[in-house]
């Protein structure tokens, strides 16, 4: 499930993810993107990932659609976990033209805000 925090920065959107994430919490995001940024405005993810049990089929399939749409949107996303198989796949963001992604460990919540807001 998607939990939507305060953001400190304009061009951010913080997400916690908990648990699996659905369809519908791929949804959410999207509609949170279409209110906030519109089709075109760019923006970044800070996701912090307390513990998550994977996706479901639907959720998975609506998450690669929201990329696919928002792609050209998409500038820096930081993900936020102690779990160490989602630090190694954050490694695979740095092949995507146009993202730049990083890592952080949980007790690093300020750093990553910092990296987030460098422009």
């Amino acid at each position: 499930m998607f939990t939507f925090l305060p953001s400190r920065d304009p061009h951010t959107i913080p997400v916690e993810i908990e648990g699996n994430a659905t369809k519908e919490d791929a949804q959410r995001l999207d509609q949170y993107v279409k209110n906030e940024f519109g089709d075109d405005a760019p923006f970044n993810i800070l996701a912090v990932i307390k513990e998550i049990d994977g996706t479901t089929l639907k959720g998975f399939t609506e998450g690669v659609k929201f990329d696919a749409k928002r792609w050209k949107q998409f500038r820096k996303f930081a993900i936020i976990s102690d779990e160490n198989w989602i630090k190694t796949s954050v490694k695979i963001g740095d092949y995507l033209p146009g993202v730049t992604t990083e890592h952080f460990a949980s007790s690093q919540l300020e750093e990553a805000w910092s990296w987030m807001m460098q422009r």
